[in-house]
């Protein structure tokens, strides 16, 4: 039925709150709140700069995904009343650049290695972020393409993101699987055409707008059991 699933990558293969660990070696007791603000934040700057200048040679206020995710930091501890030294900034940025992925991820890519289905990643990650987080949990082998919004310097969910897949890959919008755990995204991707796939850990309601995702999952490992 596809011909391609397509995986976001930052709390869809890699749990953007592993960092939280950390965070709350260095700052005790604020740790869950650092990276819950940081993510958030993150995510804003994307969209502020995309609706800003949503041109099709991409936005003039363009800033690399490295680059938001330190900024979105130094504003999350700022807010929180934390003191961010550089050595400081370095681990939590370091970290990021490794964030675990979740446990299935691995095999998920295997069984549609297997099944003889390609998959890629689709991220609003740096080309180099997303190397270091592939490469740390030794995922290269099972991915065809990594594939960074930088090339439209927009973000998600700009249509000119979910459009590189087509440039990439010899294969029609009803022949992709889009597979995120935002629901934000699964509605970007849901209204450029493609079918979705809402990995719903949390349990959470859908978004009131949008197409409803094709599938829904609790987890990656669900996605086997429903195409393959």
């Amino acid at each position: 039925m596809y011909k391609l699933i397509a995986f976001d990558a930052y709390g869809t293969l890699f749990d953007v709150y592993s960092i939280a660990q950390l965070a709350e070696v260095i700052y005790p007791a604020k740790g869950k709140q650092l990276t819950e603000l940081w993510r958030e934040r993150q995510i804003e700057y994307t969209r502020l700069i995309t609706i800003s200048d949503p041109n099709s040679t991409g936005s003039q206020y363009y800033l690399s995904f490295w680059e938001i995710t330190a900024r979105a930091l130094r504003y999350s501890c700022k807010r929180l009343g934390l003191p961010l030294t550089r050595e400081n900034e370095a681990q939590l940025m370091g970290q990021y650049a490794k964030l675990e992925a979740f446990t299935e991820s691995i095999e998920v890519l295997k069984g549609l290695q297997v099944a003889g289905i390609s998959s890629a990643i689709l991220s609003n990650g740096s080309k180099e972020m997303l190397a270091s987080a592939v490469d740390s949990n030794h995922l290269a082998p099972y991915l065809q393409k990594i594939i960074s919004v930088a090339d439209t310097r927009l973000f998600k969910t700009a249509p000119q993101t979910y459009g590189l897949l087509l440039n990439h890959f010899p294969v029609t919008k009803q022949e992709v699987l889009f597979v995120s755990s935002n629901a934000w995204d699964v509605v970007g991707a849901g209204w450029f055409g493609f079918d979705t796939c809402w990995v719903n850990r949390q349990a959470l309601p859908f978004e009131e707008i949008g197409h409803q995702p094709t599938y829904e999952a609790s987890g990656l490992t669900e996605i086997l059991q429903k195409i393959v």
